[in-house]
């Protein structure tokens, strides 16, 4: 057959909801929002898990956290799989092309081309020019903060140029005749939160949006989220009176992106590389932008952090806001497989999305809720502790992922308007979030929500029982469903 080439775009941090096309109020993202029109974008995509390394190695093998093994961003050499999208891409010929972040277990080796790793204040070693090395002993110096003026550099240091440019160069080295995958995979918008002109001023603070909830958010919710915002507060006294200008910054670095993307898509066209290329585009995870008084990520499983972009666009692709289906992060591998009529190896626990960008029937009950897991083990550590942690409590320097805030083990069930916490204590989370959106009212001990509640806690058991992990393979031999779907009885539904 003739393969499609893939071209997959990843961002790091990046919340769903914040363009145009998804009800946003500002217009983030013009060329991509126009570039998906043509495809299916899926509202109720969310990540299996809030972190980069658990997340991005999730879509390299489609399988959760808990069956990877891999569940804080320490210990991607730990992971466990069996075949995964690298391997699958060599096995059907394809290129393999990579620029940008990494933070996953695959090797240089293991691509045609790596321009990586891009991180958040430095790129690849040897690579920068000397203004590209000037600009990232500035973004060092950032410490991850907000920056209040406009970044000193020209645009041709920002990252998503460099790893454009790196990309294009890897696709005019492939032979016309061969597939491939590039994947762009963005350090932004994560912090540190910058962006030069013209994008510092396109969105000025008092354009962005409100946010759901401030500091007395994160004080309601508790735990995590009052641990964190008191450690930030320690090390940053007042840095939530910044919340619109890191809004604004956070805005601009997705125009900044948009604009790179399209300066790689024209050149695609202009090469004739673009007819018959398939466009995926995701996150790793979200980000508070402010919500709660909290910056980055770290605390809990809002929406927030859990929802992300998910788009397709392609030969195929059918052109539709699917606003039903509940997918998954996990859910990438097993799609790609299916459009590149590769067997789904063993081990994956994603389902394919394939039958759904193109308009296949599909059973309804497959795509009815969504999981997610959070945490490295142990017992969560109360708000009155602090342990040991990979840096000082003294001093400005802090990262979010840390002992205490990815302590425990939390699982997560989204069904329609409701969404469902459970942790390793027993304690319990429930919120309506048609109603409450924030998740500040948890209604898990509401009489009057018995029923939900039972209804939901039986949805969570069969997701945890789903995603026990299949491997290794012994003698046995395991009965599979196609498109690893488990509904494959029930009634099927053509649009959603």
């Amino acid at each position: 057959m003739n393969r499609p080439n893939i071209v997959l775009i990843m961002t790091d941090q990046q919340r769903a909801g914040w363009t145009a096309a998804s009800g946003f109020a500002l217009d983030t993202m013009p060329f991509l929002d126009g570039l998906m029109n043509g495809g299916t974008r899926f509202q109720r995509a969310h990540t299996t898990s809030p972190l980069c390394v658990p997340a991005r190695v999730s879509l390299l093998t489609g399988r959760y956290p808990s069956a990877h093994r891999v569940r804080q961003n320490s210990a991607a050499e730990h992971v466990l799989r069996g075949p995964d999208l690298v391997d699958v891409l060599r096995d059907a010929g394809y290129a393999l092309h990579l620029a940008g972040k990494t933070h996953f277990h695959r090797e240089p080796g293991d691509f045609d081309t790596f321009a990586a790793p891009y991180w958040h204040n430095r790129g690849p070693a040897g690579a920068a020019t000397a203004d590209q090395a000037r600009f990232e002993q500035w973004l060092g110096a950032l410490d991850h903060s907000v920056s209040h003026e406009p970044t000193p550099f020209p645009l041709e240091c920002q990252f998503p140029h460099r790893i454009v440019s790196d990309a294009i160069s890897a696709i005019d080295r492939t032979p016309g005749d061969r597939p491939f995958l590039a994947w762009l995979s963005f350090p932004e918008p994560h912090n540190p939160y910058q962006v030069p002109e013209p994008y510092f001023s396109l969105f000025g603070p008092d354009q962005v949006p409100d946010r759901l909830a401030g500091p007395e958010g994160a004080a309601r919710k508790g735990g995590t989220y009052t641990w964190l915002r008191e450690l930030i507060e320690e090390k940053r006294p007042g840095y939530d009176a910044e919340w619109r200008r890191y809004r604004a910054n956070y805005c601009g670095m997705l125009r900044l992106i948009d604009d790179q993307l399209q300066r790689f898509f024209a050149h695609l066209r202009e090469r004739g590389r673009d007819a018959d290329t398939l466009v995926f585009f995701v996150a790793d995870h979200g980000d508070y932008v402010g919500d709660y008084g909290l910056q980055r990520k770290g605390a809990g499983m809002p929406e927030c952090l859990m929802r992300i972009p998910f788009a397709v666009a392609g030969p195929g692709v059918r052109a539709m806001d699917n606003r039903a289906d509940f997918v998954s992060l996990a859910d990438l591998f097993p799609t790609i497989c299916d459009a590149i009529d590769a067997e789904i190896p063993p081990g994956v626990q994603g389902r394919s999305l394939w039958p759904l960008l193109t308009g296949a029937p599909y059973p309804a009950e497959e795509f009815a809720s969504g999981y997610g897991e959070r945490g490295f083990g142990g017992l969560s550590y109360d708000v009155d502790e602090r342990p040991p942690l990979h840096f000082p409590y003294e001093g400005r320097t802090f990262d979010e992922l840390n002992t205490v805030t990815q302590s425990g083990t939390t699982v997560m069930l989204r069904r329609e308007r409701w969404k469902l916490l459970l942790d390793e204590r027993g304690a319990g989370e429930l919120y309506d979030l048609d109603a409450d959106p924030a998740e500040l009212d948890n209604r898990y001990d509401d009489p009057a929500l018995a029923e939900v509640r039972a209804a939901l806690t039986t949805d969570l058991a069969r997701w945890m029982i789903r995603v026990r992990d299949d491997l290794p393979e012994a003698v046995y031999t395991l009965k599979r469903a196609p498109h690893n779907w488990r509904y494959t009885g029930a009634e099927a539904v053509d649009a959603r």
